[in-house]
């Protein structure tokens, strides 16, 4: 993965109420990441192409698969929702992910068009960049969850400040993108959904997250995270290389692995005294 291949959403919509499913998540990533790399942007008016053979390659998946889950996006995307609090006046706005989509059966790829409002969330106004949450595609590719997925994109906006303020429990669900009869019991929550996906996210990202509970008497009310982002592994020092031991050595016409086996008189030569041994008992 290059460094174009950057996910960009407003941090409005980052923090939406939705319920994609995994495949249909993935789908905006790579149409987000696509649309910024051919150049040709966002709009409403021209539907932008995205081929199973591209899912199949972001995904670490087969080509055959890619079709499937590309396939089986199509049927349900269209009536995906979200909802966001509009911020010029405070009140709630639904809206679709999708106004048009096609499958290409014999081209194994999908067309789509977004709506109004995600293409003001995706596409950059004005370089306000603090307004918008970016990640690397590579960093949520191999997650297995989609609650991974989405926990890994509330949180990275907060990376640089490392600690999240509350995320209430109730609409934390619905960002996660849980129904109200899913998970209710908070040991299923935790177990299946969220410290799932911390693990994952701890494991296959470049996040190091974890989180304490808020409460309101006895009853858990919601969590506050904590995100870093992992060192970078370091270079090795050019002038701190170490010595090939299969080199050969230009004194001793040895590598270093056969100087182990070599008697250290043979390497060393022989002392004074051993030769004089010899020279007096040449038959010894």
């Amino acid at each position: 993965m290059s460094n174009s291949d950057l996910v960009v959403k407003s941090n409005r919509l980052n923090s939406a109420i939705q319920n994609l499913t995994l495949a249909e998540l993935r789908i905006i990533q790579l149409a987000i990441v696509d649309a910024r790399e051919t150049g040709k942007g966002l709009s409403t008016d021209t539907p932008l192409r995205i081929d199973g053979l591209r899912y199949a390659e972001a995904f670490n998946t087969t080509r055959q698969n890619g079709y499937i889950r590309m396939k089986e996006a199509e049927e349900t995307l269209f009536n995906r929702r979200f909802s966001f609090i509009d911020d010029s006046d405070g009140k709630v706005v639904k809206s679709r992910w999708i106004q048009r989509v096609k499958y290409l059966d014999d081209e194994g790829a999908i067309e789509l068009a977004f709506t109004m409002d995600v293409v003001k969330a995706i596409t950059r106004l004005d370089g306000a960049e603090e307004f918008f949450t970016k990640y690397l595609l590579n960093q949520t590719a191999n997650l297995s969850s989609v609650y991974s997925v989405r926990l890994y994109e509330l949180l990275v906006q907060w990376k640089t400040a490392v600690k999240t303020p509350t995320f209430a429990l109730t609409t934390f669900r619905q960002q996660l993108g849980l129904a109200n009869n899913e998970y209710k019991a908070m040991c299923n929550f935790k177990a299946r959904v969220l410290d799932l996906a911390v693990n994952e996210i701890n494991e296959k990202t470049d996040l190091t997250v974890s989180y304490t509970q808020e409460k309101r008497g006895r009853t858990i009310s919601g969590f506050k995270f904590t995100v870093r982002t992992k060192d970078k592994p370091k270079d090795k020092d050019a002038n701190d290389n170490q010595r090939d031991p299969n080199t050969i050595d230009a004194f001793t016409g040895q590598t270093d692995n056969e100087s182990k086996n070599t008697p250290s008189w043979q390497v060393k030569g022989l002392s004074d005294a051993q030769i004089k041994k010899i020279g007096v008992y040449k038959q010894e």
